[in-house]
């Protein structure tokens, strides 16, 4: 089994740590006396080597100084502000409210030819309704403590559908049976995303395949993630928002949506399952 998105984060921070830490001592510096160089309580160097904190553009560049490495800066900057994008918390990314994020996705999937969706836990923003958006990212704002913009972040969310119906975009999605029978809102509320569902069904921008509780698992359910082309894999955790990019996780997350598109069904049978769903709620 490979490492969790956030083990992987803190590995990247940790390689990082070690390329600081080799640099000190290629100087011939101890940690004492890269300190007083860099102007900063020795406990800070050792948070930076053992990567127990980020460390800044400006620590960075008094590091780089004080260990006559001046030629590393760039990089180094670089591959920190990679690593601090790779695990980001969402109270940190909702901090002004939701709407910004939104945008941010509605750009994302703006730049991508190619979405393979895994939703486990709730149906897709670019397929969500008004009504079932707005109830979800409610208890979302509610959970964070983070300023409510739901209206707004709710807007930026749904704009998104435009996506299936204009230029030549593709949607693969997977969804897990229970997340048409999970009640997210009320009844009507309900109601509409599965009748949603029901007429998107047919655009030939999206496949829709349903995992059903009865399917013998080939794969067990893993967080929602989200693969953008051949570059980018976000993972959606209660916490944080990971994004990975290294070619070897791209290729585990491809082959793991690989092996739950087997477990799927499609068309009439998944037809079946929403309006299963459906008549549940009746």
């Amino acid at each position: 089994m490979s490492a969790s998105p956030s083990s992987s984060a803190q590995a990247a921070r940790e390689a990082l740590a070690v390329r600081l830490s080799h640099l000190r001592k290629d100087a011939g510096l101890t940690g004492r006396e890269l300190s007083v160089r860099c102007g900063w309580h020795p406990a800070k160097t050792t948070r930076l080597q053992k990567g127990e904190a980020a460390p800044t553009d400006a620590d960075i560049r008094a590091w780089c100084a004080a260990c006559g490495a001046e030629d590393q800066i760039e990089d180094l900057i670089a591959t920190a502000r990679t690593v601090d994008s790779m695990y980001l918390e969402w109270r940190r990314l909702h901090r002004y409210g939701m709407r910004k994020v939104q945008e941010d996705f509605y750009t994302l999937h703006e730049q991508t030819s190619v979405c393979l969706v895994y939703a486990s836990n709730a149906v897709p923003g670019f397929l969500q309704t008004s009504a079932y958006a707005t109830t979800l990212m409610q208890s979302i704002t509610d959970f964070q403590g983070t300023p409510d913009d739901v209206t707004e972040a709710v807007a930026a969310r749904v704009a998104r559908s435009r996506f299936l119906y204009e230029g030549n975009r593709r949607f693969v999605v997977l969804m897990e049976e229970w997340v048409l029978r999970s009640r997210i809102g009320d009844r009507d509320t309900m109601t509409g995303q599965l009748r949603h569902l029901l007429t998107a069904m047919p655009l030939p921008s999206l496949s829709l395949g349903v995992i059903p509780f009865t399917a013998r698992r080939r794969m067990w359910p893993l967080e929602a993630f989200y693969v953008y082309d051949d570059r980018r894999v976000l993972v959606e955790t209660l916490t944080a928002e990971v994004n990975v990019t290294q070619p070897r996780e791209l290729a585990d997350y491809r082959k793991a949506f690989g092996e739950l598109s087997q477990m799927a069904v499609y068309g009439a049978p998944a037809r079946a399952l929403i309006e299963s769903a459906l008549c549940a709620l009746r």
